[in-house]
């Protein structure tokens, strides 16, 4: 797929801006962006619409969310989200779907919720949860820094005889938890890169909370929760104006069906309910959401899997305030986060949601990744070397680089990484509900009396209610169709509440008579309405709207 940019490193907030103001300018026709807010370091969150403008307003489609970024590391989601905008544009005209898509729907992108915490991942040593702005407050202890210069904040490891690691004897560089029978040799503590601030008695160095600990997903207003129960989380939900720009989006774009949000890492599509079981959620939401997952597995090579179910360890204490919850469970739009990138899948390192901290087979495990890293990527690993620290003394420097091995691709696999998502995402933007009117006849009863009659349909996968939620909720809207000439009227309503149309997605199928398929139920795709006219007009207009599956009209001649 063409792309007008090159993706074989991170941007900066000044080359996204400039990006979206290039493709702006390249393609008037297709592309609006705006700005959703400053930030306190000056920079934008942008938000940009993407639709064929001869074919109707954005505000009048039905719509597809993209966003990345909503934690300061994750970089990979910015990027795939910028590859995905870039590719719609450059494709159109060329490429079938991608074509459809912008004629009939809109796509709306912000590929940075964070531009702070980006830029200062990007431009600093620091890794940060969500942005760089102070949240804990920093007692005695050892504070992560970049001590030798290169950019990098590395693993420190200090000669203790009392340490729980020992170098490994058979692979260099690598490290091994010291066993119950190992009482001669050199040991050693590992801790992050950094200094020792404020009091140090010089005997054991205590760690400083994470300086930039605050968590965007952890901020939303659907299962907030305080600090207490879930770090992060901020002094009330939506208390980071970045996080109230994203749910004041969300509401003001109701013509929003679904929601992509990127992350990294892991290899995953997480699907809602992240706060319950899936078995308690709509059996009819589920399966959308499944087979949108599906979809994304066969186009990513990544398992989807229920949040809630699967992803959280701790059913009772787990994670919520996220953004994917609060776009289901408040507006019931269907979202998914993914979790993009992953090391261990490339390295030959299974993943255990049961894993222990002290099992040999975090040695095992880091050996593999040092090894892909060293092969594959072999500028971004230093050997240990020593380094006089200012505190402890002499020390040892080395490892990989986590920002761009575990948590982000090296910048050589961003292009690949970036190529699978988009090509997900075009799939899942036909997936939107989509009003058709088939067909508007006009029959001439006499006596300057015309029948009028008009088939409207869903042609999307999705319902145009969405989803059971939303009904639950109320937050979705019905059909409605009307006709422009309310003054004839004599027999219907000029503007028709037909209720809500079902979808393809909801038909029920099966094999029947040996083997043979079936349609078993297709009841409510399509609905037809009539009126009754007395008078003559050269044309009527039919009008069908409802926001998640767009605005539509049809003319014919009386």
């Amino acid at each position: 797929m063409k792309t007008t940019f090159a993706y074989d490193h991170y941007y900066l907030q000044e080359e996204i801006e400039e990006h979206v103001k290039k493709l702006a300018e390249k393609y008037p026709q297709l592309v609006d962006y705006e700005y959703l807010l400053e930030t306190p370091d000056k920079h934008h969150i942008i938000a940009v619409t993407l639709t064929n403008k001869a074919t109707g307003a954005a505000k009048d489609k039905p719509a597809f969310h993209i966003d990345g970024n909503t934690h300061a590391g994750e970089v990979t989601g910015m990027m795939a989200a910028m590859h995905a905008m870039d590719s719609f544009v450059t494709n159109y005209g060329e490429d079938e779907k991608i074509t459809f898509i912008l004629d009939h729907m809109a796509v709306y992108i912000i590929p940075s919720v964070s531009p702070d915490g980006s830029q200062t991942y990007l431009t600093t040593g620091y890794r940060l949860r969500s942005v760089n702005r102070a949240y804990y407050e920093q007692g005695d202890g050892l504070q992560q820094e970049d001590l030798d210069g290169d950019g990098v904040i590395r693993m420190m490891r200090v000669k203790n005889p009392y340490g729980a690691w020992k170098k490994d004897p058979e692979k260099e560089d690598c490290m091994l938890r010291r066993a119950p029978d190992d009482t001669c040799g050199e040991f050693y503590d590992i801790y992050a890169e950094g200094c020792l601030e404020g009091a140090y008695d010089g005997v054991e160095p205590k760690i400083q909370k994470e300086k930039y600990g605050r968590d965007f997903n952890r901020n939303y207003p659907y299962g907030w929760f305080p600090e207490a129960r879930q770090p992060g989380a901020g002094e009330y939900p939506l208390c980071n104006p970045e996080t109230k720009a994203l749910a004041e989006w969300i509401i003001n774009h109701p013509n929003i069906g679904s929601v992509a949000t990127n992350h990294t890492s892991g290899g995953m599509l997480l699907t809602v309910p992240g706060t319950y079981p899936e078995k308690k959620a709509p059996v009819e939401d589920m399966k959308l959401i499944n087979a949108i997952g599906e979809m994304g597995t066969k186009a990513t090579g990544y398992v989807h899997v229920n949040i809630y179910d699967t992803f959280t360890v701790d059913k009772d204490h787990y994670s919520s305030g996220a953004f994917d919850d609060y776009c289901y469970e408040t507006q019931g739009i269907y979202a998914m986060t993914l979790e993009l990138w992953d090391l261990d899948q490339r390295c030959g390192v299974k993943f255990r949601w049961d894993a222990k901290p002290w099992e040999d087979a975090d040695a095992e495990n880091f050996a593999k990744r040092l090894a892909w890293v060293k092969d594959n990527a072999p500028e971004m690993f230093m050997p240990w070397k020593e380094f006089e620290h200012p505190q402890l003394g002499k020390v040892e420097i080395g490892g990989f680089n986590f920002k761009f091995t575990v948590q982000n691709p090296p910048p050589s696999l961003l292009k690949q990484e970036c190529e699978k998502i988009t090509a997900y995402m075009v799939e899942w933007a036909q997936a939107m509900p989509r009003l058709v009117i088939d067909n508007v006849t006009v029959t001439d009863l006499g006596g300057d009396i015309y029948k009028v009659e008009a088939v409207v349909s869903n042609a999307g996968y999705l319902p145009t209610y969405l989803s059971q939620k939303a009904k639950m909720l109320k937050t979705a809207k019905p059909v409605k169709v009307s006709i422009d000439a309310a003054d004839k009227v004599i027999s219907g309503d000029a503007e028709t509440d037909i209720g809500d149309l079902s979808s393809y997605g909801l038909t029920v199928t099966g094999a029947r008579f040996y083997g043979n398929f079936a349609t078993m139920a297709n009841k409510g795709i399509s609905k037809k309405v009539t009126w009754l006219l007395k008078g003559k007009q050269d044309t009527v207009t039919v009008t069908a709207s409802t926001p998640k599956g767009g605005i539509v009209s049809k003319t014919v001649k009386l």
